[in-house]
């Protein structure tokens, strides 16, 4: 028997009684989410049409969204979703047959003839409209073939708030005809409503619509066999209405529980973007009275679309970025984009931060900017779960004229990850700087191709060193002239460096250079080792500090924030900081020694762009020793490639000779160009963006007794990354979606990092 409905509507969510709003109903939120996405395709406008390349009208586009938006929530007209919002249905107990999303196609499906004959394309819109929710097509970042998982309800049929039978005449169901009805009004669909002629049949034979698991599955198979045979997307319009529908549906569902207007938030938020006095602003404020360097002017003079720095370690690429925005940025929001969190903080707190309307965006911005300020801010005081806190940050980010990021904030929309999905309306606009590119995988680096070659906005890319196979595939992607501008040779070609290689790490060295008041940067490659070293150097009484990844995130930003510090100008201390791959991109400072262990050439010439970075004057040393643990993280063939790159200079060393002898042996790399987004049609979920890692996100047993009481929001501050079996893994108990990791094999210390109990 069906649900009587109380109250007498088809709802979109849950309300508390006394609370109600039209936007909690069906109809109303569907127009809320109509209204949505129309404002931001009207807001951003052409830009949208030539952001994308796009081949239709932006009236075609706006059309097409805001048919996604009409028909994404459709399939909520059905018996066990009325139930959940009602409280009258434990969805984890009892799931519903099938999610509502999918419903919305089927349902939308029988309609197709009317929808059809409105603005818009529908096939684009319909299969929009199934992936809202990036459920849709794949399982564990893979395609299926599943076009919605039947899912063990407890039912064998559902019903669907779609039809009635009054005085023994089928007519639509009252709530469902307001749905239709708002079609014809705000959408201009016909008034006359069609379907198909099975579906036409059904509402002649049936009471009720009540759909079986076998009808279910015979309705899935039809359309899932038309969209993947006969179908041929507009690849890039369909990303778009996706990226669209996606933010417009979570904007939607937010603003109803603020007093907001929907259109004003959006338009005014969305609208503000750069102009020249503001990013005149950072460049003055990092300048400090002293002239742009030529190759900086250069950059902002680039004729090209796509530019390409070339420019080593310390020699201004970051300011000449914001030059560059000068010219190419202006009336846009810029996304300045860091190859780690580490490196996305520091650029923002050394840049824009307090200079522009800007935002850190980063899966820990919160943590690294509250230690950047007091360290002891207040924790929020309600519960609030992961995936609001990514849509409440993502909405902040909307205003920004500038935002600074990790780069999967902007490449990872190319895997449908939802952070840049609800970021889109900022995507949509910006002007992007990528800055370390030669530190991409293979992964990041085919998705920045892939990226290069539908993005049509102004981009600069940014690197030590650009390999020719690198710089062949960037031109092939963009499709039209680049521009590559390479660094001061004054300073690129000054010898910073002097190399020393032996069996075992020279202490003596060392403190000498410690009783000299220098300071030395040791690298090693395990966190293990790091450890080892560390306590060594504590032992000889050496004013010694750790850094590497292994922290939970909190101290993490402690040690980051304290290494960073001890090396600035202004800290006459000497000191040893010791830290493991972290240090390759992380830590912008300027030793006066390098220790480290053999490594592979990428990583050894990062590594060497902390040594001497602000130049002294004249060569100083680089110290390194071998690495006797081959497999993890470097092959032996890269050590043995590492040390041949240290044994090819007996003299003084400039960055100029590194960016050549990697140029001339680095092998060509195969990157990876595939995106969900893109390539997978009506196939809307959520794949890795980067290179599979060994290590995995945990929570300590030991913290248990805090985080219980923390919101999903603040776990980050307690979680650390380890290196474990996969499969032992999979047995450990969770905590909100994190392995908790027992505490008879895994310590913590705030010094030291978490580490394995060796049996």
């Amino acid at each position: 028997m069906q649900l009587k409905l109380e109250p007498d509507l088809l709802l979109a969510k849950s309300f508390q009684p006394g609370k109600w709003k039209g936007s909690y109903g069906l109809v109303g939120h569907t127009a809320d989410v109509v209204n949505a996405i129309t404002i931001l395709v009207r807001v951003l406008g052409d830009r949208l049409i030539e952001q994308f390349g796009l081949k239709c009208t932006l009236a075609q586009l706006e059309a097409t969204a805001r048919q996604s938006a009409y028909i994404h929530d459709w399939g909520k007209a059905n018996e066990h979703f009325q139930k959940v919002v009602r409280h009258q249905r434990d969805p984890l107990k009892n799931p519903q047959l099938l999610r509502h999303e999918v419903l919305s196609i089927l349902l939308a499906w029988e309609f197709r003839e009317w929808f059809e004959n409105g603005p818009g394309d529908f096939l684009t819109a319909l299969a929009a409209a199934g992936g809202h929710h990036l459920k849709l097509g794949g399982k564990k970042g893979e395609p299926t073939s599943e076009f919605g998982e039947i899912r063990p309800s407890g039912d064998d049929k559902l019903y669907l708030y779609v039809i009635d039978r009054i005085d023994g005449k089928p007519q639509f169901n009252r709530h469902f005809q307001q749905l239709l009805k708002y079609g014809v009004k705000k959408l201009g669909l016909p008034a006359k409503i069609q379907f198909s002629k099975s579906f036409a049949q059904e509402l002649k034979q049936r009471s009720a619509l009540i759909w079986s698991v076998t009808e279910i599955k015979d309705k899935r198979k039809e359309i899932n066999e038309f969209l993947s045979n006969e179908w041929e997307p507009d690849a890039v319009l369909l990303a778009v209405v996706k990226a669209l529908l996606i933010p417009a549906d979570a904007i939607a569902s937010a603003i109803p529980n603020t007093n907001l207007s929907i259109s004003h938030w959006i338009t005014q938020e969305v609208q503000r973007t750069l102009d020249e006095e503001k990013i005149q602003k950072v460049i003055n404020a990092r300048l400090q009275n002293n002239e742009l360097r030529p190759f900086q002017i250069q950059l902002a003079q680039s004729s090209a679309r796509v530019t390409l720095a070339r420019a080593g370690c310390g020699t201004g690429k970051t300011l000449g970025a914001y030059n560059w925005a000068k010219s190419k940025a202006i009336g846009r929001k810029l996304i300045f984009c860091y190859p780690t969190t580490g490196t996305s903080t520091e650029g923002f707190l050394d840049y824009v931060h307090n200079e522009v309307d800007a935002i850190l965006l980063h899966s820990r911005a919160n943590v690294d900017l509250e230690m950047a300020k007091t360290g002891e801010e207040d924790a929020a005081g309600e519960e609030i779960n992961n995936e609001v806190a990514l849509k409440l940050e993502s909405f902040q980010a909307w205003g920004a004229e500038a935002i600074v990021c990790t780069v999967d904030t902007v490449l990872g929309l190319l895997q449908c990850n939802r952070r840049p999905l609800y970021c889109f309306p900022v995507i949509a606009q910006a002007a992007f700087v990528f800055d370390e590119v030669h530190c991409y995988d293979d992964c990041l680096f085919g998705a920045l191709l892939r990226f290069l070659a539908v993005v049509k906005a102004p981009i600069l890319l940014m690197s030590a060193s650009f390999l020719p196979w690198q710089l062949e595939a960037i031109q092939k992607a963009v499709g039209e002239p680049i521009q590559v501008i390479s660094g001061p040779q004054d300073l690129e070609q000054q010898y910073r460096y002097r190399f020393d290689y032996t069996d075992n790490p020279n202490w003596e060295r060392v403190e000498t250079e410690l009783k000299e008041g220098g300071k030395v940067l040791w690298v090693c490659n395990q966190v293990n080792t790091a450890i080892a070293v560390y306590r060594e150097a504590k032992a000889k009484g050496l004013n010694a500090t750790l850094y590497h990844s292994r922290f939970r995130y909190e101290d993490r930003v402690k040690h980051h924030r304290k290494v960073v510090d001890a090396f600035k100008a202004n800290h006459t201390q000497p000191v040893l900081a010791i830290a493991t791959q972290v240090a390759e991109m992380s830590l912008d400072l300027s030793a006066t020694l390098l220790v480290s262990q053999i490594a592979d050439p990428a990583g050894l010439i990062q590594r060497l762009g902390r040594l001497n970075r602000r130049y002294c004057g004249r060569a100083l040393d680089a110290l390194f020793y071998t690495d006797e643990k081959t497999g993890f993280p470097y092959s032996q063939e890269q050590l043995e490639q590492g040390l041949k790159l240290i044994q090819s200079f007996t003299g003084e060393v400039c960055q100029a000779d590194l960016a050549q002898w990697l140029e001339s042996v680095a092998k060509k790399g195969n990157p990876d160009t595939g995106s969900v987004l893109l390539d997978q049609s009506w196939r809307t979920y959520p794949a890795s963006l980067r290179e599979a890692g060994f290590t995995v996100t945990v929570l300590l047993e030991q913290d248990l007794r805090t985080v219980k009481y923390l919101s999903s929001k603040e776990l980050p501050r307690y979680t650390v990354p380890i290196i474990a079996n996969i499969k032992e893994v999979k047995t450990w108990k969770k905590h909100k979606f994190y392995p908790i990791a027992p505490s008879d094999r895994w310590n913590y210390s705030p010094d030291l990092g978490v580490y394995e109990i060796k049996s």
